[in-house]
């Protein structure tokens, strides 16, 4: 399964990134295989919109799942309706959170977790 996961920087030792469309990297990873790519994100310094557009990046880039900190209603109404499954941690590297996430151990939200931002 194709998980993509908000980070601060290009490996698996950095942290979850807590911000969704703000967020510096994108790491996509396998979770059977454990590969992984970074993508840094193209997003994170543009205006209005920001959440609807790394949703929909995260939709084009085939992800079944997303690993975030936090993710207003327009994302996750986007990643919701592609069928993307969202979980959310913080305060911890995304080799842990991908860790969390093939144990089942993280928490699946079930709405948006912050307001949009203007």
């Amino acid at each position: 399964m194709k998980v993509a996961v908000t980070a601060a920087g290009k490996d698996l030792n950095s942290m979850v990134d807590e911000r969704f469309g703000r967020c510096r990297y994108f790491i996509f990873a396998d979770s059977d295989t454990k590969e992984f790519e970074a993508v840094e994100n193209e997003y994170a310094s543009g205006a209005h919109g920001t959440g609807v557009q790394v949703a929909q990046f995260i939709v084009d880039k085939k992800a079944s799942a997303l690993i975030t900190g936090n993710v207003g209603p327009n994302a996750m109404r986007v990643l919701t309706e592609s069928g993307i499954k969202v979980f959310t941690t913080n305060s911890i590297s995304v080799r842990e959170a991908l860790e969390y996430f093939r144990e089942g151990k993280l928490s699946m939200a079930s709405g948006p977790t912050t307001t949009p931002h203007m």
